[in-house]
């Protein structure tokens, strides 16, 4: 009979973690209001920008310097790219190249388990077998031995 799996209830959270979600979605919040404020000065500016009184000279100086502020942006993001390819790089050389490596050796101690097995266990076995079922026949073909 097997027993009925046991559940733990869940662990509480500490006033740590309570803290560090409610700065969380503090950031996010900012992080969607900066976001929502950028889009209407934008949007306030490309209308601006579009009335015939616009001199060309103007739009082109602001356009050059949106396209500064998006190339500081992607090196931004490119740097934040690194940062995360050597943090990748080092879990796969100090936890994932560890963990391949005793996954090995245990594939390799029960390829080792499963010979000794097959040549100790289950070939005397087959062999006996072989052997019965022989003299099983002869018994048959003398006629001691009903089909």
């Amino acid at each position: 009979m097997t027993t009925p799996p046991t559940y733990s209830e869940p662990t509480p959270r500490t006033p740590e973690q309570i803290e560090q979600e409610k700065q969380m979605k503090r950031l996010m919040i900012w992080v969607i209001v900066g976001a929502v404020v950028v889009l209407a000065l934008l949007g306030t500016a490309i209308f601006f920008l579009l009335q015939p009184a616009t001199p060309t000279d103007r739009i082109r100086d602001i356009f050059i310097i949106i396209v500064a502020l998006e190339s500081l942006v992607i090196g931004v993001a490119l740097i934040v790219l690194i940062v995360q390819l050597a943090s990748l790089i080092n879990l796969l050389q100090n936890e994932v190249r560890p963990i391949l490596k005793a996954t090995s050796d245990t594939v390799n101690n029960l390829r080792g388990t499963a010979e000794f097995l097959g040549e100790n266990v289950v070939e005397p076995v087959v062999k006996l077998n072989g052997y019965l079922a022989g003299l099983y026949r002869m018994l048959e073909l003398m006629g001691l031995k009903k089909k």
